[in-house]
C-alpha cells in the first residue's frame, strides 16, 4: 500500500504536505468509479458547532507538538497525539516529512502567543473530519497552516497538518536602475530672459 499526499486546494499558499494517513490507494488497484448522485443529496461541509477557545486549543496544541518533534527530532509523541488514521505513519516517517523544517530550524515557539486568523472556518467534512484553515501573522513572514482532526473516544485527534511560510504583506517590486551611459536630464522651466541678460542653460544630471 502506498500512501497518497493531497496537497491544500483552499486558495493558500501552503507548499507542505497535508497527511491524511488514512487515505491509502494501491499502486496496482484501478480506482472504482464514483456513484453518480444527484446534486440535490449530495452532501456538504456544515459549520462545526465549536466556540473559539476550543479552536485555539486544537490549532495550538497540535502546532506545538510539531514544533517540540521538530526541535528534538522525536516525533513519537506527534505521532501518538493522533488519530489512528494519521498513526499509520511511523515516527521515522514523520521525521522524514518534516525534514526540511527541521533543517531551517523553523520556530513555532511564537504561536503560542499570537491569535490565528481563519481563512476557512471550522467545519465538518461529509466524511466526518473536522477542517480548518488560515495564517499566524506576524512580521516579516506569516506561517500558513491547514488542520484535520478525525473524533476519536469524544475528542478531536489531529488527522492531517499542513504548514508553510509566507510573506505578511505584498512587496513592492525594485526600482529600475539607469542603464550604463544613460544619464538622466532635468530641466527647469523658467521666465524668458531678460534683453541683454545671457540664457540660462539646463540643468543635466549624470549618475
Amino acid at each position: 500500500m502506498t500512501l497518497r499526499w493531497l496537497s491544500a486546494g483552499l486558495g493558500l499558499p501552503i507548499a507542505g504536505l497535508l497527511i491524511l494517513g488514512a487515505v491509502t490507494t494501491s499502486a496496482q488497484q484501478t480506482p472504482p468509479q464514483p456513484h453518480q448522485t444527484p446534486l440535490s443529496q449530495q452532501q456538504a461541509a456544515k459549520p462545526a458547532n465549536i466556540d473559539r477557545n476550543g479552536v485555539l486549543m486544537l490549532i495550538r496544541s497540535t502546532l506545538l507538538a510539531l514544533d517540540h518533534a521538530n526541535k528534538t527530532g522525536n516525533y513519537t509523541v506527534l505521532r501518538d497525539l493522533g488519530a489512528p488514521g494519521f498513526q499509520i505513519n511511523t515516527a521515522a516517517k514523520l521525521a522524514e516529512i518534516f525534514a526540511k523544517q527541521r533543517g531551517d530550524k523553523l520556530d513555532l515557539s511564537g504561536l503560542a502567543v499570537i491569535d490565528p486568523q481563519l481563512s476557512l472556518l471550522p467545519q465538518i467534512e461529509p466524511n466526518g473530519l473536522l477542517h480548518m484553515a488560515g495564517f499566524f501573522p506576524s512580521v516579516p513572514s506569516q506561517m500558513n497552516f491547514e488542520l484535520m482532526f478525525a473524533p476519536v473516544e469524544g475528542q478531536w485527534r489531529v488527522f492531517g497538518v499542513s504548514l508553510s511560510v509566507g510573506q505578511s504583506a505584498p512587496v513592492a517590486p525594485a526600482a529600475p536602475e539607469a542603464g550604463p551611459g544613460k544619464a538622466l536630464v532635468s530641466q527647469k522651466q523658467s521666465a524668458p530672459p531678460k534683453p541683454g541678460a545671457p540664457a540660462k542653460q539646463p540643468l543635466v544630471s549624470t549618475q
